[in-house]
């Protein structure tokens, strides 16, 4: 008999212990019904290009990182990826260009902080690179834009381009 109650009171705790909720209060709930609360914006702009029809426009009130594209079944190793861009800018703030790579099933990042536009200036190139040692094999790369601030800035020319890693010293993937 106490053996059963103390089952039963083992169980009512655990019940117990199990439905309490922590002290949650929503601060604010965001609607998603009307998109220009998001506060980006990303369009083509026909009139504002360096090549092809159209560039890739984004608008934004806010920091935002935008993938602008992936690159798949990549076999690269002992070489440098560089992702470069022409970017244009009317900003409060600064952007650069941010890379991530995959290898061997993990994923790595390169960002673009020696490279970036600011305020508002005309199209410019700006890169970032990735240095891959040998056997050190990217998989797959996706190509972010990250903006620091608010603004238009304007993406035209994506590039990915193999190197030879050539001098640099510096550390591959670990």
């Amino acid at each position: 008999m106490r053996s059963s109650i103390g089952l039963i009171v083992i169980c009512a705790f655990s019940l117990a212990a199990l439905s309490a909720q922590p002290d949650t209060a929503v601060v604010r709930k965001l609607s998603l019904d009307d998109t220009s609360t998001v506060g980006l914006k990303i369009e083509s702009d026909a009139k504002e290009k360096i090549e092809g029809k159209a560039s890739l426009k984004i608008a934004t009130k806010g920091p935002a990182s935008v993938c602008i594209g992936s690159v798949d079944k990549l076999d690269i190793d002992d070489a440098k990826l560089v992702y470069s861009a022409q970017v244009k800018s009317d900003l409060k703030g600064a952007a650069h260009l941010e890379m991530w790579v995959e290898v061997d099933g993990k994923w790595f990042f390169s960002k673009g902080l020696q490279s970036t536009i600011e305020g508002k200036a005309g199209w410019k190139g700006i890169k970032t690179p990735f240095f891959l040692q040998k056997n050190q094999k990217a998989r797959k790369a996706m190509l972010n834009v990250v903006i620091n601030g608010t603004g238009t800035l304007w993406v035209d020319s994506v590039l990915l381009t193999k190197e030879p890693r050539g001098g640099h010293q510096g550390q591959g993937v670990r």
